[in-house]
């Protein structure tokens, strides 16, 4: 199991970035931290998850984990691996279908690497800000209040992680109520054609991982997003 909170203090030397769901396409996401002139020394980049399947990089993901710089929460892709390493049970049909195919073709032994890689990688993490605290899931945040959320991780963690990894709830009902206690919350998981701000929930996967799409990174102190965009309500896509 993942663990379930991850929690860094305010940076005081540089800038906290926000970027959505990667998918193997880190070289894509090199030219989006250069265009925002991203120091490695001074600057972080927090990640919704979904670091693998689908791109050509994904062999790529445990060398990006390793960097002091570079935090990620554990998404579903994230999950189907580590779930085929420890116990199998996983429809690999379905994760083939949905790019997972360069993963079962890895040897038993490069397959353990990655799996051991991503099961360190928290559920959630928060990042403090001037503003308060920002919160960062890979799909949704399963409470309504943040200061809930550990209790709920406790005492309902499968519902939990379900919700955390997987939920497009919030985004099909276009629910703006937002999730009190918490600055903000930063997810991915569904690609959209522009990040959407629904009451104080940011999705920004813009499908830097398609052809077509773009990295969106949120800087955390400001919540604005590079390149400019975001919407109010509901997405497209």
């Amino acid at each position: 199991m993942p663990i379930d909170v991850e929690r860094y203090a305010r940076n005081t030397v540089g800038r906290d970035w926000a970027v959505g769901d990667i998918h193997g396409h880190f070289s894509r996401l090199r030219a989006a931290l250069d265009a925002v002139r991203f120091d490695p020394e001074r600057d972080r980049l927090f990640s919704v998850g979904d670091l693998t399947d689908r791109g050509p990089e994904c062999r790529e993901a445990p060398r990006w984990l390793a960097q002091p710089w570079f935090h990620a929460v554990q998404g579903n892709h994230e999950d189907y691996a580590v779930r085929y390493v420890r116990t199998g049970l996983v429809d690999t049909e379905n994760w083939r279908v949905n790019g997972g195919g360069w993963f079962l073709e890895m040897s038993p032994e490069d397959q353990r690497t990655h799996a051991e890689a991503y099961a360190r990688m928290p559920l959630v993490i928060e990042v403090e800000t001037e503003g308060g605290v920002v919160g960062i899931v890979h799909a949704d945040c399963p409470v309504r209040d943040w200061d809930k959320l550990e209790r709920y991780l406790r005492d309902r963690f499968k519902r939990a992680r379900a919700i955390c990894q997987w939920s497009r709830e919030r985004l099909s009902r276009g629910d703006a109520s937002g999730v009190r206690g918490v600055r903000a919350v930063v997810v991915g998981h569904t690609p959209l054609m522009a990040p959407t701000i629904l009451g104080n929930v940011y999705h920004i996967d813009t499908g830097g991982w398609m052809a077509g799409g773009y990295f969106t990174l949120l800087d955390l102190a400001s919540l604005r997003t590079t390149p400019r965009g975001a919407v109010h309500g509901m997405p497209f896509g």
